[in-house]
C-alpha cells in the first residue's frame, strides 16, 4: 500500500511504498551562503527521514541540484561531515536553474525503511 504524508496540491513531502521512502525535493531556505543552506537542507532531510521511520544511514540515492557549481566543494564539506562513515548513498550532483533566485541547493532523497 502506498502511504502519502503531508500531501498538498502538487506533492507529498513523504511517500512510502514497499520498504522505500521517497522525499520531495528539500531546499536550504532563501538566506545564507551554500554552507548555511546545505546545513538547513540536510536538517530538513533528516527530520523527514526520521518521521518516515528511516534515517541517513538508510539513504539509497540522493540527487543534489546546485544553482552554481562553484559551490560544489563547500557543499561537499558539509555533506561529508553529515553522512555517516560507510553509509554514503548513490549520489548525483548537477547545476540547475532554481525555482527562486535565492535558492542555492535542493536535494531529492530516496531511502529504505523498516516496515
Amino acid at each position: 500500500m502506498i502511504q502519502r504524508i503531508h500531501t498538498g496540491e502538487r506533492s507529498s513531502k513523504i511517500v512510502k511504498y514497499n520498504g522505500v521512502v521517497y522525499l520531495t525535493g528539500q531546499v536550504g531556505g532563501t538566506e545564507g551562503d551554500i554552507t548555511v543552506q546545505t546545513k538547513e537542507c540536510l536538517s530538513r532531510v533528516e527530520a523527514l527521514l526520521d518521521e518516515a521511520g528511516s534515517s541517513k544511514e538508510k539513504m539509497l540515492q540522493v540527487e543534489i541540484w546546485l544553482a552554481d557549481m562553484t559551490d560544489f566543494a563547500a557543499m561537499n564539506e558539509v555533506w561529508n561531515a553529515w553522512v555517516p562513515e560507510g553509509h554514503a548513498p548513490a549520489r548525483a550532483c548537477g547545476r540547475v536553474e532554481m525555482a527562486r533566485p535565492q535558492l542555492k541547493i535542493e536535494m531529492i532523497v530516496t531511502a529504505a525503511y523498516d516496515d
